[in-house]
């Protein structure tokens, strides 16, 4: 019942709007942990590890047979819960390498449906786990692991989506991205309903019901192909596998599409030579590059930086209103439980602004590249009539972009490491958007940096490999957050301040950068020296020879 392309790309609105809107609602979700962690706290999960002495009541649940039942909250139920979101947000960055390459193989299809299905098995599961969470809480292990592992399933396969709308292709990738960035809002509008007395069972039931939802969509519009970019492959000459006999609407889609692609063709900007085939770079080179291990240390302290603070903000929140008490009264234990729920919902409803500030990243991965595009046919032109190149190179164009959308947004993570230092609730506000600006940027950033410098084929492997290793290095954020409700009894201060210093290691990126756009300008100055010389060279051959350059009668003219 697959479609085929030609269906897809009819299609191709409706896949685009559904998917964007499923990346909002069930991709990275996980990320909106703050406010997941209060509702799993009020049903009782890990309650058991709490005593009396050393624990606080929390607000009743809201159970679904009407008995409202108090859960008591230590640090130890907070341990093992966080454990299940540092294992659940590693599956939503470390499976992107598999992934990748299993997609390659299969296409997005298969991929997608399987996602679909981990998600919705995790909703199921913690709803049954919720019926009885004193012998059922081990279970929130393997729904918060099957929830990122479907998430990033969701969020991978729907980036390949764009390459069937051309001109609007960045447009829509940056929309993908961000949905996916703003999705951390879908706990704490979940937290809304829940805290308006809809149980939490009926929640997670109707969820599951919506992840049913995503499978049969894509079951239905979702092609067993590919999309593969119009600068890799012709969509017309795929679509000429259609029947002998095609029907209007067919036509008119090929038609389209002939207007809009040219010739099959490879890229070859990226190469090194401008006229291998990309597969005559050795992926062996790619890994090791100076820039892909650059790009390693700064995303990996990037990752490590946004994790922690999603995992602890509640933590940190709590300290700024108690300031560390070991017993304090009851009324300070609700006032710190109404801020932490007050601020949680503010950062999960500010997670929106991805969709509006991708779109700005995007733009600056985009500066002036449109000028190089419009200056390549007349590149052609200058080489057969001997006038003067482009002004702009545009693989140069690409490596500035990067290089400042790199210094941006190392920017806004240092002033986001600074605003985390100062113990002043209402200044978090500005450390949620920084740290939504941020966590928008840094992937924007990192694969406009892969498409400019590496071979198409390697950037699938390349991007998820990245993923995978700086999941590793966020998995530091589980001792972190040990230390700090432990040793240092619930103040950030010194962690924040060990990652704001680690912060500044990203401004290495953009410096390596620099000194590639150096080497690369160099290089073309060169080109341009030896295409003169051998130019000169022509001309005096064609004068030796009796030769001379047809004027039509007009004299040259000095520029």
């Amino acid at each position: 019942m697959a479609p085929t392309l030609v269906q897809a790309y009819r299609r191709r609105w409706w896949m685009a709007v559904t998917a964007i809107i499923e990346n909002l609602l069930c991709s990275a979700v996980l990320l909106g942990w703050a406010s997941l962690l209060i509702m799993l706290k009020r049903e009782g999960f890990y309650s058991h590890l709490c005593s009396e002495n050393d624990s606080v009541i929390l607000p009743a649940s809201n159970s679904s047979d009407g008995e409202a039942e108090e859960w008591l909250s230590c640090v130890d139920q907070e341990e093992m819960l966080n454990l299940g979101f540092t294992i659940g947000s590693f599956l939503l960055s470390a499976t992107t390498l598999p992934l990748g390459i299993l997609m390659d193989k299969f296409g997005p299809r298969p991929i997608r449906l399987v996602g679909s299905s981990c998600f919705a098995s995790s909703c199921i599961m913690m709803a049954a786990s919720s019926y009885n969470p004193q012998t059922l809480s081990a279970l929130i292990f393997l729904a918060l692991s099957l929830n990122g592992f479907g998430g990033i399933c969701l969020t991978f396969t729907s980036l390949t989506l764009p390459n069937m709308f051309g001109a609007l292709s960045s447009t829509l990738m940056s929309l993908m991205i961000g949905s996916y960035a703003s999705s951390a809002v879908t706990f704490p509008g979940v937290k809304l309903i829940y805290d308006a007395g809809v149980s939490f069972q009926v929640i997670m039931w109707c969820w599951a019901g919506l992840a049913g939802f995503v499978f049969c969509n894509c079951f239905l519009n979702w092609p067993v192909e590919g999309f593969p970019t119009p600068d890799e492959v012709d969509y017309s000459k795929i679509l000429t596998s259609a029947p002998e006999h095609p029907s209007s609407d067919q036509k008119i889609v090929r038609e389209k599409l002939n207007e809009k692609n040219g010739d099959v063709q490879y890229s070859t900007e990226k190469l090194p030579n401008g006229h291998d085939t990309p597969n005559s770079i050795p992926f062996r080179r790619s890994v090791f590059s100076p820039i892909f291990l650059w790009s390693l240390v700064t995303m990996g302290m990037s990752q490590l930086r946004i994790i922690f603070f999603m995992g602890a903000m509640n933590k940190m929140l709590e300290f700024m209103v108690t300031h560390g008490e070991e017993h304090p009264s009851e009324e300070l234990v609700i006032e710190a439980e109404e801020k932490v729920s007050f601020y949680s919902s503010i950062f999960g409803t500010l997670q929106l602004l991805c969709l509006v500030t991708c779109p700005l990243i995007g733009y600056i991965m985009d500066w002036k590249m449109k000028e190089c595009e419009e200056e390549k046919p007349l590149a052609l032109d200058a080489e057969q009539s001997g006038s003067v190149g482009p002004k702009r190179d545009r693989k140069i164009q690409k490596v500035t972009n990067a290089m400042r959308a790199f210094i941006l947004t190392n920017v806004l993570l240092i002033a986001f490491g600074c605003c985390s230092l100062i113990d002043n609730l209402p200044l978090q506000i500005l450390t949620f958007i920084l740290h939504t600006m941020v966590r928008g940027f840094i992937h924007s950033c990192c694969g406009g940096l892969y498409a400019a410098v590496y071979p198409s084929n390697h950037f699938g492997t390349l991007t998820g490999l990245q993923s995978m290793i700086s999941a590793v290095v966020a998995l530091l954020q589980q001792p972190l957050f040990i230390a700090m409700v432990g040793p240092l009894k619930g103040d950030p201060h010194w962690i924040n301040l060990g990652l704001l210093i680690l912060s500044l290691s990203g401004f290495l990126l953009p410096g390596y950068l620099y000194y590639h756009r150096r080497h690369l300008i160099r290089e073309r100055a060169a080109r341009d020296t030896r295409a003169a010389g051998q130019e000169m060279q022509a001309l005096n051959h064609k004068e030796a020879n009796g030769h001379k350059p047809h004027t039509n009668g007009v004299a040259a003219v000095k520029a």
